[in-house]
């Protein structure tokens, strides 16, 4: 019994510590969604559901934008990985036996290559606790028992939103359960059909268009497929139990990530990959090329500030720790700059030139 008590009474606690914590998001988000009413409302009417629907959809927009930096890491990151896959699979074949050798060696291989392997999840990260805040809130417009300083403070707007409707469909209630199967469970299941279907062309866009072909075959490529197929039922199970309003948001947020990472795959293509083809196709119809476009970006790119690394492009005298000290810093892009090849076919081929390593005795000096 006392175990009991104490568990209960250590759950109470984290719940109040979360709670508080929350606050700070539940005040933000009903601030954006009123704010944005507030503008709307002289258009669509104050107590339209279409108000309230371009709020949530305006609120979408803010925190995309926001996170627009953080998405070009996602998707640099999540590239890079791919690309570093046959390397993985080298270091899987020499180091399968040790768990710990082959862990130690992955690591210290995206550290020299400048990849984080969490970078790719970091927006996603970012976007829960919003996605939770704005959860939170609609679910307290529902059972009336509103969250955010805005909506406490506004009876009026609760009732508005409790009472808005979009085709039919409230914008607080959910798909389940379904006391009579009307407009709310019809517009659900179109919203988690519509966004189950933008994530499969997200998924899809970026395995066939930004991804080399030797990145398709291996276990990592076979486990991102099944992803492709997984997440879309995990999406269907949880939104049926989701405000309408919330799936809104979900819906705008997905259609604006395919949309940024369709113009980034555009303009930002992978190596070897059949985007990358695409882009040259359309820089030699602009008269430009391709080569002095790739040039010129990485020059760009070298104005970066220099990171520090074990491996020293330029001259190097064999045993000598001058070398290691005149060296001159280079930048991560640097390091790993592209060259690019004609095959023998006539396709154009980018491929990474790998610097000269120091010699053990420079290293042991340095």
């Amino acid at each position: 019994m006392l175990e009991l008590f104490v568990s209960l009474n250590l759950w109470d606690s984290f719940y109040g510590l979360l709670s508080a914590m929350m606050q700070p998001l539940y005040w933000a988000v009903s601030g954006l969604v009123v704010l944005f009413y507030r503008l709307f409302a002289p258009i669509f009417g104050a107590d339209s559901g279409v108000t309230w629907t371009v709020a949530i959809v305006m609120l979408t927009v803010v925190i995309r934008t926001l996170l627009i930096p953080l998405f070009v890491k996602q998707i640099n990151s999540a590239r890079n990985m791919q690309l570093m896959q046959p390397k993985v699979a080298e270091l899987q074949k020499k180091y399968g036996h040790d768990r710990e050798r082959l862990g130690q060696e992955t690591m210290k291989m995206y550290k020299e290559e400048g990849v984080n392997p969490m970078a790719s999840c970091l927006p996603l990260l970012l976007q829960m606790p919003i996605f939770l805040s704005l959860f939170r809130v609609l679910q307290g417009v529902a059972d009336n028992t509103p969250r955010g300083a805005f909506f406490k403070d506004n009876p009026d707007l609760v009732k508005s939103l409790q009472n808005s409707e979009l085709f039919g469909a409230g914008l607080a209630d959910r798909i389940f359960p379904i006391e009579s199967f009307g407009a709310t469970q019809i517009l659900g299941i179109l919203l988690v059909v519509a966004m189950v279907g933008v994530f499969f062309v997200t998924q899809l866009q970026l395995m066939r268009k930004n991804m080399p072909p030797e990145s398709q075959t291996g276990q990592a490529a076979q486990m991102q497929k099944m992803m492709l197929y997984f997440f879309p039922v995990v999406y269907a199970m949880s939104a049926t139990f989701i405000p309408i309003g919330v799936l809104v948001y979900w819906l705008t947020s997905n259609v604006w990530t395919m949309v940024q990472q369709a113009i980034l795959i555009r303009n930002n293509p992978a190596p070897n990959t059949p985007a990358y083809i695409d882009w040259e196709e359309r820089m030699k119809a602009k008269g430009l090329d391709p080569d002095e476009v790739v040039r010129k970006k990485a020059e760009k790119r070298r104005k970066t500030k220099p990171v520090n690394t074990s491996r020293v492009v330029g001259k190097q005298a064999d045993g000598a720790a001058e070398a290691a000290d005149e060296a001159p810093k280079v930048t991560r892009q640097q390091v790993n700059r592209q060259t690019v090849r004609t095959t023998e076919d006539g396709r154009r081929v980018v491929q990474r030139q790998q610097p000269r390593q120091q010699p053990r005795s420079t290293r042991k000096k340095k």
